[in-house]
């Protein structure tokens, strides 16, 4: 019998002393009747559903298949049959960054971006004006939102009044250098956002560790980034930078990012001040299941309190390019079984946040279309641009055309929807009557965006 189950024991990965087990006094029968009934889940129940029961090794096949038939059958009820996507252009300010994640390899050491440096490092920094100009093309061609998520170069800084707060403070603390020190110039965050701002187009941008870099050395907090930000042009938060909200974790794989607490803080601020968020997972590295539930938990808790989070992405961790990998930490990431688990459970845990992610970028056309029948409603986007998954070894690509993802979508039997960022707006897609593009966004008129 043991060889009918995946070898995905229910142990810590790698050698890791953490404090959380995935370990309960709940039984996979009791949790998975309470998932079935509509009840909601305990960290206990969610952690029985994730590990197919703790009170054996592995995940057993059958019983995984049970919770991904209840999490699929949640999905038809709170959902339906859509599955919605987003015309978008994906606009990274700049690769320089010191923060030093060990799953990361979109960074640069920002010190490589010095003018006094003559060495090729491949990076790339983006003027204001340079974004402007791409997402006005992208504007041309039908996008409804840009998307941007960037390294924490130095010389960043919130808008001017901030930039003046660092450069008298003469603090080494504030990982802080002048613009006239790089070949590029990135501008502030201000600034990037009023260029991306162009014609209507929804801006997807700031990361609370962003907004943390863009409030370092002052007594600001969060609501006043934010509400600086929304100002400027920022119309909604995408909830990256959370990895996985467990302290413990973190100190392993992300030593040099904001704590969990201030994520949090960070997300409910711009929930405060009027912005949308999203919220993320990036598991199967150094974690275990009761780390993903807890997270799940903390997501749950921070909508009860905000209810401004459009959807939930887990990102399954691409391990062949990143520090994490080459030093031997871990031997690789989450297997086919845990990423069906993890799209399930987060569907069943979390009760009141509507929409799931499946991520094309992460898990590749036939996957990602196996997940939206594990619970998931929602494909991701055109991208048009995708730099970091692409750096950590992903081989899925970067561009989504409209007629993918109807051929997709129906071949499984769902409902293709053109959405909006904050999923108001929404056009369902008649697979007979082709061409297929865009219509949602300021300049869309139904033309092919390839």
């Amino acid at each position: 019998m043991a060889d009918a189950f995946e070898k995905t024991a229910n142990v810590p990965r790698g050698e890791f002393d953490f404090d959380h087990r995935p370990r309960t006094d709940q039984s996979f029968e009791n949790a998975l009747a309470k998932a079935r009934s509509g009840e909601r889940l305990s960290v206990a129940d969610g952690v029985e559903l994730m590990t197919t029961g703790t009170a054996r090794p592995g995940i057993d096949p059958e019983r995984k298949e049970q919770v991904l038939e209840a999490a699929d059958r949640r999905r038809a009820e709170v959902v339906g049959d859509e599955v919605t996507f987003v015309a978008n252009l994906n606009n990274n300010v700049t690769t320089a960054c010191n923060t030093g994640c060990l799953f990361c390899n979109f960074k640069d050491r920002s010190e490589q971006f010095r003018a006094a440096n003559d060495d090729d490092h491949g990076g790339f920094t983006k003027t204001p004006a340079e974004s402007r100009e791409i997402v006005a093309d992208a504007l041309e061609m039908g996008i409804y939102e840009v998307c941007s998520v960037s390294g924490l170069h130095p010389a960043f800084a919130l808008d001017d009044e901030h930039r003046e707060i660092l450069e008298a403070s003469g603090r080494e603390d504030l990982n802080y250098r002048p613009p006239e020190e790089y070949e590029g110039d990135p501008g502030t965050y201000c600034e990037q956002i009023s260029a991306m701002s162009v014609g209507d187009v929804h801006v997807h941008s700031v990361t609370p560790e962003e907004a943390y870099h863009a409030r370092r050395g002052t007594d600001w907090d969060y609501e006043e980034v934010y509400g600086r930000l929304k100002e400027a042009g920022l119309d909604s938060v995408p909830g990256t930078a959370a990895e996985v909200l467990v302290d413990e974790v973190r100190e392993v794989i992300c030593p040099g990012k904001i704590r969990t607490d201030e994520w949090l803080e960070a997300m409910e601020a711009a929930a405060n001040v009027g912005l949308d968020t999203t919220a993320t997972i990036m598991y199967g590295h150094v974690e275990n299941e009761m780390h993903r539930v807890v997270h799940l938990q903390r997501i749950r808790e921070l909508q009860d309190r905000t209810g401004a989070i459009t959807e939930f992405v887990p990102l399954s961790f691409v391990h062949e390019e990143t520090p994490l990998y080459e030093e031997g930490m871990v031997e690789r990431g989450a297997s086919d079984a845990e990423d069906e688990l993890m799209i399930a459970v987060s569907r069943l845990f979390l009760d009141n946040i509507e929409h799931v992610q499946s991520s094309w970028v992460k898990f590749g056309d036939a996957k990602g279309l196996k997940l939206l029948n594990c619970g998931a409603d929602d494909f991701m986007g055109t991208i048009l641009s995708e730099e970091i998954t692409k750096r950590a070894g992903g081989d899925y690509g970067e561009v989504r055309s409209v007629a993918d993802y109807v051929e997709m979508i129906t071949a499984i039997g769902r409902e293709p929807v053109e959405r909006s960022t904050d999923y108001e707006q929404r056009r369902r897609i008649d697979p007979d009557d082709p061409p297929f593009g865009p219509t949602l966004g300021p300049r869309a008129d139904g033309t092919p965006m390839l």
